[in-house]
């Protein structure tokens, strides 16, 4: 990854993928990186071992919906550089931005990509360039309070850097942040992800 622009090997998913077949609930009380080795286990398995660093992810319309599991941890624990998608589902795409995973909505995204191709993903243009075949597509740039918050690795690095938050554990796994946003909600203080407090609190 250049600054924020992202080039490496292209993933086509389709539409719809929800975030139960990316997080397995078997996997959400693991630690990151082991959970991220159970991503899409019951509809692509073995995929997670396939991945390189660098690789980036093109997908359909409706990408991540579902319930709100940090599945933006575990792209990124696998080295995932990007996601481009057709659609973004709202509450996974804000994931991918609180987590600090570059996530690039463009329409047609995935009929500009083959499986293998490789591709840049230029959030500043908002634009998915496939460098096999020159083909590209233009999409929503991320405003800068977004890319701000990208750049510094998630909206906990990027509040601790700024002296609003002190450092915590949350780094530890996604299960302990959804148990901290959790907490926080049944205190009534307001969570900096509460689709995280809600998918534990019911």
């Amino acid at each position: 990854m250049t600054g924020l622009r992202a080039s490496g090997r292209a993933w086509v998913f389709g539409d719809a993928v929800n975030t139960d077949e990316m997080f397995p609930g078997f996997a959400m009380r693991m630690p990151t990186e082991e959970a991220a080795r159970h991503m899409f286990d019951a509809t692509r398995p073995g995929w997670p071992a396939l991945v390189r660093p660098g690789d980036i992810v093109v997908a359909g319309r409706n990408f991540g919906l579902g319930s709100s599991r940090p599945v933006p941890l575990l792209f990124k624990a696998l080295g995932v550089a990007a996601v481009a998608a057709e659609q973004f589902n709202s509450l996974f795409y804000r994931n991918c931005v609180n987590y600090g995973l570059l996530a690039v909505a463009v329409p047609g995204a995935r009929g500009l990509v083959t499986e293998g191709d490789t591709v840049t993903v230029d959030p500043v243009a908002g634009r998915l360039v496939n460098e096999t075949t020159g083909a590209a597509g233009e999409g929503t740039p991320l405003p800068p309070l977004l890319l701000d918050i990208v750049r510094a690795g998630g909206i906990f690095p990027r509040l601790e850097a700024a002296g609003k938050l002190r450092p915590r554990q949350w780094r530890r796994g996604p299960r302990l942040v959804q148990l901290r946003a959790c907490r926080g909600a049944r205190q009534g203080r307001p969570s900096l992800d509460g689709n995280l407090a809600k998918e534990v609190c019911k």
